[in-house]
């Protein structure tokens, strides 16, 4: 009299971007959901925010996340510097990616701009133009502790001072006599 139907217990998706619990093997944990921009939208401009985020649409101007996460979709377009924890390119970036953890570019991704991550990871057959820079971020406190690289070959100064007045191989006793 008293119990529920199965049929009654079921509960729709809701589609809201806040945390809700969650619970893997009988332990609650707390789930984060990200915000997305769909594939019908274009923003243009200064764009933060402290949730992770998924670009379907398009962004030009820049992205900072500071400590969540930035997923550009296959059908994201994104022409703007872009600052996050991690970042994931499936679709297109043109700009400066700036990752504190790591960025991925996936197969279907393609950046043209610098990376600058600790860790970089470019899945086979995605396009990739700029420089990858994998220097520890200075703001963390492991790369303050960690010595400074040292170029494995060192240029080679030259003792002999140079000579302003050469010509054509002639040594500078020889220029000043035919000069007399």
């Amino acid at each position: 009299m008293w119990k529920k139907s199965e049929t009654d217990s079921v509960e729709p998706e809701s589609t809201d971007t806040t945390e809700r619990p969650a619970t893997v093997q009988g332990v609650v944990t707390r789930r984060k959901e990200a915000a997305t921009i769909g594939p019908s939208i274009s923003i243009k401009g200064d764009l933060t925010g402290e949730e992770d985020l998924i670009v379907e649409g398009r962004v030009e101007g820049t992205i900072d996340l500071k400590q969540n996460n930035l997923t550009v979709g296959k059908e994201g377009r994104v022409n703007a510097s872009v600052r996050a924890n991690i970042i994931s390119v499936e679709g297109e970036v043109e700009g400066d990616l700036s990752g504190d953890e790591q960025v991925i570019v996936r197969r279907s991704g393609n950046v043209q701009g610098n990376i600058i991550a600790p860790r970089v990871t470019l899945d086979d057959g995605c396009k990739f133009r700029g420089s990858i820079d994998m220097e520890i971020n200075a703001r963390s406190s492991k790369a303050t502790n960690r010595p400074k690289a040292v170029p494995a070959i060192k240029p080679v100064v030259s003792q002999v001072p140079p000579q302003s007045e050469e010509v054509s191989g002639a040594t500078g006793s020889e220029e000043k006599a035919s000069k007399s």
